[in-house]
């Protein structure tokens, strides 16, 4: 696939990234020279210096060739007139862009028809809140992802002496919780990917991912750690769009404290937040942590747009007393530094934002993906078409397709029914499947696995 990515930043690195790594034919364009050079050091794409929404730009990246142009400046301006262009001058199929600004996302009239001609929008500010709500909604959760609309979820979470399965088999999971249906995907020992069998012993410190029913996440998580009691009392330090959206997401269900040190904003976002209680100050200051009863918070949020910033207050907070804290990371050679030691969970907008990116990007009718362990491994659900002819999966039971080293089925989701995956299940046309990858390489034979064939048409 010819694609196009408009930004050389953090995402749109990211991306190509990604994609180069599968086999795409990949162009990027960007005024920073020396961050192109970087990249086409290290990467097997091309690129182009220059505006990304000026005509004659997208021309020498050929984008009259490209099947996909996908927008990521940090313009949300440069975005939408990118496409625009593509649309009028170059007939591009497939158009996405990433757009922040609230005030453009909340104007239907300019994105529908006669507006800006964009196929996808993704937001990161939007999937970045979402993703962090998740972990407030079930505590001690790693990453809490959904398939088939909420029916199925995906949680990573740290197996924790005093949990019930810890240095147990597997299969003692099924004979604990009879009624219970779930699946562990996938282990992560000390960074080293284990396939999981019934006889695999659970270890103290293992990163599991298990796939289950929305309703059985809760059963399942207190097998693996100790039970942790719901959060009430939220701190979010940083009033930014992330920060705004995050607390009038959560203002309703919990006590949230919002710290912001522009003074500006903080009278806009007391306007504007109903519940919330906007503080005026630095998160660093230790004096308004301690006047503010840090210790009795549940959950410490720092989700400014600087990382030093996010770190130290997030150090400082913890040592405080707050019983977890959420840290917003937009450097990636940050996360793996300091995830798990005092920073509970480091949360990177790259990785969040590129898995709605690569929805999109997968060959086969694939309507979910979410990038894992920093763009190692992969979820993806991907629906089956054809018949027991035309398809490699249709009429087959889970034993019998050819699956790629390090993949597993988790769950089947069919009629709005979620069918945890076992191997006497036989898949069905329109079946969405869950597959976890281990190693995302991978995903072209997933992809070719789930083809339909010729004789089918």
């Amino acid at each position: 696939m010819k694609i196009l990515i408009l930004g050389a930043g953090q995402v749109g690195g990211t991306l190509a990234e990604n994609l180069a790594s599968e086999a795409n034919d990949i162009t990027i364009i960007d005024t920073d020279a020396v961050r192109l050079r970087e990249l086409q050091d290290r990467l097997d794409i091309r690129t182009v210096q220059g505006n990304a929404s000026y005509p004659s730009v997208l021309r020498q990246a050929n984008a009259e060739d490209a099947d996909m142009l996908i927008a990521v400046t940090n313009s949300d301006e440069t975005n939408m007139v990118a496409c625009q262009v593509a649309k009028i001058l170059f007939s591009t199929p497939t158009k996405i862009s990433r757009v922040r600004a609230s005030a453009y996302l909340s104007s239907n009239e300019l994105f529908g028809e006669g507006g800006f001609p964009i196929d996808v929008m993704i937001s990161p500010e939007h999937l970045v809140t979402r993703h962090i709500t998740r972990l407030i909604e079930y505590p001690g959760a790693l990453q809490v992802l959904e398939f088939s609309k909420g029916l199925v979820r995906l949680v990573a979470i740290r197996a924790t002496k005093g949990g019930p399965l810890v240095g147990r088999e597997l299969s003692y999971l099924s004979a604990h919780m009879p009624r219970i249906e779930t699946r562990v995907a996938a282990i992560f020992r000390k960074d080293r990917a284990i396939m999981p069998r019934g006889d695999t012993v659970l270890e103290d410190g293992d990163e599991v991912f298990f796939i289950a029913g929305a309703d059985h996440i809760r059963s399942v998580m207190s097998e693996l750690q100790p039970l942790v009691k719901n959060y009430k009392r939220i701190f979010i330090c940083g009033g930014g769009n992330i920060g705004q959206r995050l607390a009038h997401t959560l203002e309703n269900r919990y006590q949230v404290k919002l710290l912001e040190r522009n003074h500006e904003r903080c009278v806009l976002l007391s306007e504007n937040l109903r519940k919330t209680v906007v503080l005026e100050g630095n998160a660093a200051d230790k004096d308004i942590l301690l006047e503010e009863n840090i210790e009795n918070t549940d959950v410490f949020c720092a989700v400014t747009n600087d990382d030093e910033a996010n770190i130290m207050a997030s150090l400082l907070a913890k040592r405080l007393g707050a019983r977890k804290v959420f840290t917003l990371i937009n450097n990636p050679d940050y996360v793996d530094l300091i995830q798990g030691g005092e920073i509970d969970v480091a949360i990177s907008p790259q990785q969040t934002t590129i898995g709605s990116l690569l929805t999109h990007v997968r060959r086969g009718d694939v309507v979910n993906v979410h990038s894992l362990r920093r763009g190692a491994a992969e979820a993806i659900e991907a629906i089956a078409h054809g018949d027991h002819k035309s398809s490699k999966v249709i009429g087959r039971r889970l034993d019998e397709i050819n699956l790629p080293q390090g993949t597993t089925i988790g769950a089947i989701v069919r009629h709005n029914e979620v069918l945890i995956a076992h191997d006497h299940l036989r898949v069905q046309p329109d079946d969405h499947v869950i597959l976890f990858l281990v190693d995302k390489s991978r995903v072209r034979e997933v992809e070719k696995l789930f083809a339909v064939g010729l004789t089918f048409f």
